[in-house]
């Protein structure tokens, strides 16, 4: 007997780039900066609130929109950081992850045909959760030069049409470290007004911004605010990116459909975890710590860089460093990438698998959310380059 015939879904899904990286780096002993996930441990405190909601026996299924402390904790951070509030019941929702959240955020109101604007190099799970919707994703590329990677909102502007749903937008950018302003939100405030497209921002990397500038949330401006979904990430933030625990606030008509589809798709999340991020969310200063935490790591790491061949571009927020190796090698991303894991022992992803259309632009990123003698090995390894 033979297995029937399945149709693919998602077409243009194969294996990712993060695996593939991932795999040479482990054949080759290379220093992986590709995937990007810290290789140091989180506060043993947090460790300690879990292990005491376990034992306090909150080991059962909690409500389906995530622990209620864990969802105050939420409003209160949002409400101390960007002064906004919102609903403790109906406009917060715990999720499995930020990938989760992105995924049942399309799902929810995306409907077959719709458009979908995605501003790229953007991260590889929004595409095929668009297709999973049966939507239509219409891509808007930055421009990237000397001040690195910046958002032409004209072209963002002439991009919409009568059938565009939903825009994307994600500041801290992965995978380019570049932040959106102020500026950048009025100009999308300008796109939006007056029509019914809606918002999803992916702000996983909102407590890694450098430099003394501001996060600047969708939650921070009413206008984007009232017809946006905010996601963010406890794995990021506490580096536990394999707990995968996030959220999404919303304004209450949104939630009530985004959690029409949570609730078939996961249901709801690891309670223990909820319990113990709730309980360790009572000391703001982990996160409040953040950007200065990972400042130190940037600055080292591009210090490092600057006596190398590679060309660095701004990384003013999340823990990723895009570099040119135009005075290195003329090859394409992905063969550059496999030659730095293979011959110089270090791993980097292609920024052209952040494009649909695989665009080269003779840049790759680093992710320098590692131990500081990871570093500095990886960066003895392409000081000979």
């Amino acid at each position: 007997m033979a297995t029937p015939t399945l149709t693919t879904k998602l077409p243009a899904v194969g294996t990712t780039v993060f695996t593939r990286m991932s795999a040479l780096a482990a054949e080759h002993g290379a220093v992986n900066l590709g995937q990007g996930f810290p290789d140091f441990g989180c506060d043993p405190a947090l460790i300690d609130a879990v292990d005491t909601a376990m034992r306090a026996g909150h080991n059962q299924y909690p409500l389906m929109s995530g622990v209620p402390a864990l969802r105050q904790a939420i409003v209160d951070k949002i409400a101390a950081l960007y002064g906004a509030r919102y609903d403790v019941n109906a406009e917060i929702t715990v999720t499995a992850g930020a990938s989760q959240a992105i995924m049942t955020s399309i799902l929810c109101c995306v409907h077959p045909g719709d458009e979908v604007i995605v501003i790229e190099p953007a991260y590889d799970c929004y595409l095929p959760a668009i297709a999973l919707a049966g939507g239509v994703p219409v891509a808007v590329e930055m421009e990237v030069g000397e001040q690195g990677y910046v958002v032409p909102w004209a072209k963002v502007a002439a991009a919409v049409s009568p059938r565009t749903r939903l825009i994307i937008v994600n500041s801290p950018h992965n995978p380019t470290g570049s932040i959106l302003s102020a500026a950048d939100l009025r100009a999308l405030a300008d796109i939006v007004r007056g029509t019914d497209i809606l918002l999803l921002s992916d702000e996983v990397y909102e407590h890694m911004v450098f430099d003394g500038q501001l996060h600047e949330s969708l939650c921070r401006h009413p206008e984007l605010a009232e017809r946006a979904f905010v996601v963010s990430s406890f794995g990021k933030t506490y580096h536990v990116t394999g707990w995968k625990v996030g959220y999404v606030a919303a304004p209450a008509p949104l939630m009530t459909e985004f959690r029409k589809v949570h609730q078939y798709n996961v249901f709801t999340v690891n309670t223990p975890m909820q319990h113990g991020i709730a309980h360790f969310m009572g000391d703001p200063q982990p996160y409040v710590q953040l950007p200065a935490f990972y400042q130190r790591k940037r600055d080292l790491f591009r210090d490092g860089l600057a006596g190398t061949r590679f060309t660095l571009l701004p990384a003013d927020g999340t823990y990723f460093q895009c570099v040119r190796y135009d005075g290195i090698s003329s090859i394409l991303e992905a063969d550059f990438a496999a030659w730095l894991a293979t011959e110089i022992k270090v791993a980097a992803i292609p920024v052209s698998a952040f494009y649909s259309s695989g665009r080269e632009s003779g840049i790759v990123r680093f992710c320098f959310a590692k131990k500081d003698e990871t570093l500095r090995l990886a960066l003895d390894r392409l000081a000979r380059i």
